[in-house]
């Protein structure tokens, strides 16, 4: 019985040091650009004014931290079928949108992706997620090329047919032919009608993260 209980603390562990790929790193605004947003621009931010639309490049997913048979492990699912648009009136973002194709996300877990479209998530019934802002945000002055600027947002987060208020910090970045911005947000279960996702011997935590990179170009 030892020896079938040291087996089963020590099999984990291996597993999830040693075999286990690394989950990615958080979504960042140091990730490389898209081929459609890189190189250099003359622009000095002065012309971000207008409408745009989230284009290729972007991607979104969660980041949720899971307990695998005593071993703590993050799990992050990701899908680049985003959508979205943003409105921008001086240095203002005074509307804005995005959806996450849920469907399409994947982990590096067939298995778990099989838990995530299913009983938690019941992508067949609520296939996306939608953010949307309620207040404008401010970014102070508009970024010259590869500048950063970082901003605070508040909107409405709807996911599995329930919707919350939300406010969260973002950083946004210019690019030659327009800009990225990547966020954060957090999300407790509960507050969306979500089920402790825990199966086969992994317990999740009780909240977790929605992440988004979106590469924004001309609408």
């Amino acid at each position: 019985m030892a020896t079938v209980a040291v087996l089963c603390t020590a099999g984990p562990y291996i597993y999830i040091n040693y075999v286990q790929d690394k989950p990615p790193a958080a979504l960042s605004l140091d990730d490389p650009p898209g081929s459609d947003s890189s190189g250099s621009s003359s622009g000095s931010g002065e012309d971000v004014e207008g409408a745009w639309r989230v284009g290729s490049g972007s991607q979104a997913g969660y980041r949720v931290d899971e307990v695998l048979f005593g071993q703590n492990v993050t799990a992050v699912g990701r899908t680049e079928k985003v959508t979205g648009e943003l409105e921008i009136e001086g240095n203002r973002a005074v509307n804005g949108s995005f959806t996450v194709d849920l469907a399409s996300v994947k982990s590096d877990s067939d298995q778990r992706d099989g838990q995530f479209r299913g009983r938690i998530m019941n992508t067949e019934r609520y296939p996306e997620a939608t953010f949307e802002l309620t207040e404008p945000v401010d970014f102070g002055s508009a970024p010259a090329a590869g500048e950063q600027v970082s901003a605070k947002a508040t909107g409405e987060l709807t996911v599995h047919g329930e919707t919350n208020s939300v406010s969260f910090e973002l950083d946004a970045q210019r690019t030659a032919d327009g800009f990225r911005v990547n966020g954060s947000i957090p999300v407790t279960f509960a507050d969306y009608g979500i089920d402790a996702p825990n199966f086969g011997g992994i317990t999740v935590e009780d909240e977790g993260n929605i992440e988004f990179l979106l590469a924004f170009d001309r609408a």
